[in-house]
C-alpha cells in the first residue's frame, strides 16, 4: 500500500519541478525585498537626523510614498496588460535602480532622497503585480497556491533580513549601503532582461486558454472582484494595527531585544507554513477561510491585551497565522472570480491593500491615544480583537445580499 503523501513531500515535489524562469523570480522575490528593505525601514532616520527634515514632513512623505506603491499597483497591472508582463517588469526595475541610485546624492539634499524614495515606489507598483503574473503564467490552476506562496514566503524572507543586514551600515557607511543596493538591482534588471517573454495571450485573462481571441480592452476596475476585493482592505485595516503599534505597546513591556526576537520567529513562521499550508487554504472554502483567518487574529489581539511577555509573543504568532490564511486566500479568490488578466487582478489586490493600511494609519493612532488615556493599552488590542471577530459575519451577511459581484463594464 501506497503511504500518503505529506505537505512537506508534495511542497519538495512541487518545488522539484519549477522551471528555470520560475526559480529565477523566487530568488529575486527573496534579493528584491532583501535589497529594498536594507534601506526603506531606515528611511525616517536618514530623512530626519541626517537631513533634518521635521518628522510632520517626514510622516507626510512616507505616507504617500506607502500610498503610490500600493495604490499604483492598479496602474502596474494596467501597464502590463498593455505592453506585457516580462516588459514592464524591467520597465519597474529600471525605474527602481534609478531611486536607489538617486539615493546617493540624497544624502546631501533631501529634495534628491524624496524623489530618489518616489521612483522606488514607483518602480514597486508597477513591478509586483507583473511579477505575480509571469510567475503563474502558463501553469495549472493546481500548481498556483504553491508558486504563489513560496514567492510570498521568500518575499518575507527578505524583508525580515534586510533590515538585520543593513543595520551596522545604513549610518556609519550610507554610500556604501546605497551602492551596494543599486548595484543588487541592476544585476537583477539583468536577469529579467534574459528571461522568456510571455506568448502574446499570455496570462492576458485569468482563464485565458489557446482557443480564446485577444482580450478588449477594458476600464481599470472592469472584472472587480467586489468581495476578496472588500475583503483585503478590511484585512489590511485590522493588520496594519498590529504592524504600526505592536512595537509601541511591546518595547516598554518587554525590551528591544525580545521584541526582535519575537519579529525573528514571526518571520520565520510566515517562510515555513505558507507553502505548507497552501494548498489546504487553497482547498479551503472562502467562507470558511474568512472565519479561520479573522478568527486566528482576533484571538492573537486579545492575547496580546494581556501584555505578559508569553502573551505578546503567542498573540505575535496566532496573528500570523490569520495573515497566512486570510492574505493568500483573499488572492486566490480574487484570480478565481475575475475575469481580468491576473497582472490587472494583482494590481487591484494592491490598491485594497493599500486603502486598508491608510485607513489603519488614520484611526490607529487615535485610538491608541484614547485607549492610553482610558485605562491601558491592553483596551486598545480588545477593541481590535472585537472587530477581527464581527468582520466574518458582516462580511458573509454582505456577501448573501449581492456583495459577491463584479465590477462591470468595457472600455472603448
Amino acid at each position: 500500500m501506497t503511504p500518503p503523501v505529506t505537505p512537506r513531500g508534495r511542497l519538495r515535489s512541487g518545488l522539484a519541478r519549477l522551471t528555470g524562469p520560475q526559480r529565477f523570480l523566487l530568488a529575486g522575490s527573496f534579493l528584491i525585498p532583501l535589497g529594498s528593505f536594507a534601506v526603506l525601514p531606515f528611511m525616517s532616520v536618514l530623512l530626519h537626523e541626517r537631513l533634518g527634515m521635521g518628522l510632520g514632513a517626514v510622516g507626510v512623505v512616507l505616507a504617500v510614498a506607502s500610498l503610490v506603491q500600493f495604490s499604483g499597483g492598479v496602474v502596474g497591472g494596467a501597464v502590463a496588460e498593455r505592453i506585457g508582463l516580462r516588459r514592464t517588469m524591467l520597465l519597474a526595475l529600471v525605474i527602481r535602480t534609478a531611486g536607489f541610485g538617486c539615493f546617493l546624492p540624497g544624502l546631501r539634499h533631501p529634495a534628491a532622497a524624496v524623489f530618489a524614495l518616489f521612483l522606488v515606489s514607483v518602480g514597486a507598483a508597477l513591478y509586483l503585480p507583473a511579477n505575480k503574473a509571469y510567475l503563474i503564467h502558463e501553469v495549472d490552476e493546481e500548481q498556483r497556491p504553491l508558486l504563489l506562496s513560496a514567492s510570498s514566503s521568500a518575499l518575507n524572507a527578505g524583508i525580515a533580513l534586510g533590515p538585520l543586514a543593513a543595520a551596522p551600515f545604513v549610518l556609519s557607511a550610507s554610500a556604501g549601503l546605497f551602492t551596494a543596493v543599486t548595484a543588487l538591482f541592476a544585476a537583477i534588471t539583468a536577469g529579467h532582461a534574459l528571461l522568456p517573454a510571455e506568448s502574446a495571450d499570455d496570462g492576458q485573462t485569468s482563464g485565458a486558454g489557446p482557443d480564446r481571441p485577444p482580450p478588449r480592452r477594458e476600464k481599470a476596475f472592469t472584472g472587480l472582484a467586489v468581495l476578496p476585493f472588500t475583503t483585503t482592505v478590511l484585512s489590511l485595516y485590522v493588520f496594519m494595527f498590529f504592524q504600526h503599534y505592536l512595537a509601541l505597546y511591546a518595547v516598554p513591556r518587554t525590551s528591544t531585544t525580545y521584541y526582535g526576537l519575537v519579529l525573528a520567529l514571526y518571520a520565520l513562521l510566515l517562510v515555513i507554513a505558507q507553502p505548507l499550508l497552501s494548498e489546504r487554504i487553497a482547498r479551503l472554502s472562502y467562507a470558511r477561510a474568512l472565519w479561520l483567518g479573522f478568527g486566528a487574529m482576533a484571538a492573537g489581539m486579545a492575547t496580546l491585551a494581556v501584555g505578559s511577555h508569553a502573551a505578546i509573543l503567542a498573540g505575535a504568532l496566532l496573528v500570523c497565522l490569520g495573515e497566512i490564511v486570510l492574505f493568500f486566500k483573499n488572492d486566490l479568490e480574487a484570480l478565481a472570480r475575475s475575469p481580468r488578466a491576473p497582472a490587472v487582478v494583482f494590481g487591484h489586490q494592491r490598491l485594497a491593500a493599500g486603502i486598508g493600511a491608510f485607513v489603519s494609519g488614520v484611526a490607529g493612532g487615535e485610538g491608541y491615544q484614547l485607549a492610553e488615556r482610558g485605562g491601558g493599552a491592553g483596551l486598545f488590542w480588545a477593541a481590535v480583537a472585537v472587530q477581527c471577530a464581527l468582520l466574518p459575519l458582516v462580511i458573509s451577511r454582505w456577501s448573501a445580499v449581492g456583495g459577491d459581484a463584479t465590477v462591470t463594464g468595457r472600455g472603448r
